[in-house]
């Protein structure tokens, strides 16, 4: 099959922001820049495909790729190590520009002429009670039938500390936050809607495991409002996938079950769902050497025997789907724990593949910044309009590191895909 690349770019665009409220989609000129200048995200050479045909999805599907990236398990350059030491460093000035500190809150309730009515990527933002949001790892569903936006993600207010046996920092599960908006600006806190168990030690949500990444899709043969989500136990050795449903986008939600999709180890995981209602699992196994995408069941709560193994032997994860002029295209974080790392791009005809990794999709600013693409981590990708996207990513503060003892202590980063 031959493919023909032109010069066409997908460009994403760390920006400061004032969001309208007037419409679904509706966003000004970007203009002006974190850290004095503008930081361009951009897929080089994501052409068009030609002699497209119709690839039909096998089961067990096994990639294996011919140029293997080298595995991008922590390590960077020393020049890398060095800004990221700096980065953790609470009296550094340059803390502070990625973390800034509550005078700075992004602050949608404030119709004033100060920029704490402007998103800046890495700011706090507030809820409009004022709190800030809590929706890390997440992702936002747009529902047709309430016409409004609902943003869901892990409710992580809680010290953070060592699992056991395995020295990765981790935070208690409280639950799953969503909030509600209209117009992707103004937040309002809709609750837990996928509360922790409080007492029973052996259930998937007792509070001493692990719940991350959760995403919902809407599946309008049931009517019901399915989550999916990463659940493990304190030492991450469960790997698992679990779902919930629910009869409202605010919930609550019914824990049903976990398990091993496809009997494979699942950890970093996201959904992506197409315009014709089929639904996909995306997600890190085989100890994150490889991903897998599965096809989900027509009730979106149990994969089909439909999969395929891509990017093996490439160590990635926090993946991102979006689909734009007929083909796919998803942004991938390394394997680094906390740890900023470098994102790289890929993109297929097929959903199942084959994936061709094309590269860093960060350019603009210096190395060091692009390897770490810019210190955040994918999360998901958001359509807004047809061929607009949002790409959402969260600023952890990697207490692996030795730094800081807080995970919570992190940030949003929401950045115009153009």
């Amino acid at each position: 099959m031959s493919k023909d690349y032109s010069d066409r770019t997908i460009q994403i665009v760390l920006t400061m922001t004032r969001f309208s409220s007037r419409s679904r989609c509706s966003y000004p000129l970007l203009i002006c820049s974190l850290v004095g200048f503008f930081i361009l995200l951009r897929f080089s050479s994501l052409g068009s495909y030609k002699g497209i045909k119709d690839v039909q999805i096998q089961e067990g599907y096994d990639e294996l790729e011919e140029i293997q990236i080298p595995q991008p398990r922590g390590t960077h350059s020393s020049e890398a190590n060095m800004l990221i030491d700096e980065f953790l460093d609470k009296s550094s000035k340059l803390r502070h520009i990625f973390f800034p500190d509550k005078r700075t809150n992004i602050d949608p309730r404030k119709n004033t002429k100060d920029d704490s009515f402007y998103y800046y990527p890495g700011r706090i933002w507030l809820d409009t009670d004022g709190h800030p949001i809590q929706a890390h790892g997440g992702g936002i569903l747009y529902d047709e039938k309430s016409r409004m936006y609902y943003w869901y993600g892990e409710y992580k207010n809680g010290p953070t500390y060592r699992a056991p046996g395995k020295n990765v920092a981790r935070v208690d599960i409280i639950g799953v936050g969503c909030y509600s908006s209209k117009d992707l600006w103004t937040w309002k806190n809709e609750g837990i809607v996928l509360a922790a168990e409080e007492k029973n030690e052996a259930h998937d949500l007792h509070k001493s495991k692990v719940l991350e990444r959760p995403k919902v899709i809407y599946n309008e043969n049931t009517g019901k409002y399915v989550m999916w989500m990463h659940i493990d136990d304190a030492n991450y050795t469960k790997a698992s996938v679990g779902i919930a449903i629910s009869n409202s986008p605010t919930g609550p939600f019914r824990y049903l079950y976990s398990k091993r999709p496809h009997g494979f180890e699942s950890r970093d995981m996201t959904l992506f769902k197409d315009e014709y209602g089929k639904a996909y699992v995306i997600y890190s196994s085989v100890h994150n050497r490889e991903l897998h995408i599965g096809l989900l069941d027509e009730d979106y709560v149990d994969v089909t025997n439909v999969m395929s193994r891509v990017l093996v032997g490439q160590y990635r994860e926090a993946p991102a789907l979006f689909k734009y002029h007929g083909i796919y295209y998803m942004i991938t974080s390394g394997c680094s724990g906390w740890a900023a790392n470098e994102a790289l791009a890929h993109v297929a005809e097929s959903i199942m593949g084959p994936w061709e990794t094309i590269g860093n999709p960060c350019i603009g600013a210096n190395k060091v910044f692009r390897v770490t693409t810019f210190f955040a981590q994918s999360t998901y990708v958001l359509p807004i309009s047809p061929g607009s996207f949002i790409f959402m990513a969260d600023r952890w503060n990697p207490d692996d590191l030795g730094k800081r003892k807080c995970l919570t202590d992190q940030s949003f980063i929401q950045i115009p895909l153009q």
